[in-house]
């Protein structure tokens, strides 16, 4: 019998480690998208490689979402229970020029992109730079 904090992973195909499932916790409590280092500094004694893998797993699975917000570290932050990572799911992120934050603004989808005849899709990454409204 799975216990709730579980159910996400298990959703996902993702094995309930231990070590995933504190992973998890974190990323559940966060307000902002998180980058690695962020992350290692909340976890005393954890191998930087192991939560690299984990968040590689997650992302992989479709569990979190990476995010290039300019400052040269991806940030990571849970995707929605829906999100299957295409296009038609992705949305607007915004990083505050003064507090550092990257926010994933969830309801504000990237508008359809229409490439030239023979360009394919990918990926896409929109960050709008900004003073968010706690810095205001």
């Amino acid at each position: 019998m799975q216990n709730k904090k579980e159910e996400p992973l298990i959703r996902r195909k993702i094995k309930p480690t231990a070590m995933r499932q504190l992973v998890l916790k974190e990323l559940t409590e966060q307000k902002t998208a998180i980058s690695l280092s962020e992350l290692e500094k909340k976890f005393e004694r954890v191998d930087r490689v192991t939560l690299y893998r984990t968040l590689k797993t997650f992302e992989e699975n479709r569990l979190i979402h990476a995010i290039d917000d300019g400052t040269g570290s991806t940030k990571y932050a849970l995707c929605q229970d829906a999100c299957e990572c295409h296009p038609d799911d992705l949305h607007l992120h915004f990083h505050c020029s003064k507090c550092g934050q990257t926010y994933c603004l969830s309801d504000i989808h990237i508008p359809d992109i229409n490439l030239p005849q023979g360009f394919s899709l990918i990926s896409v990454n929109m960050v709008v730079k900004g003073v968010c409204v706690n810095c205001k």
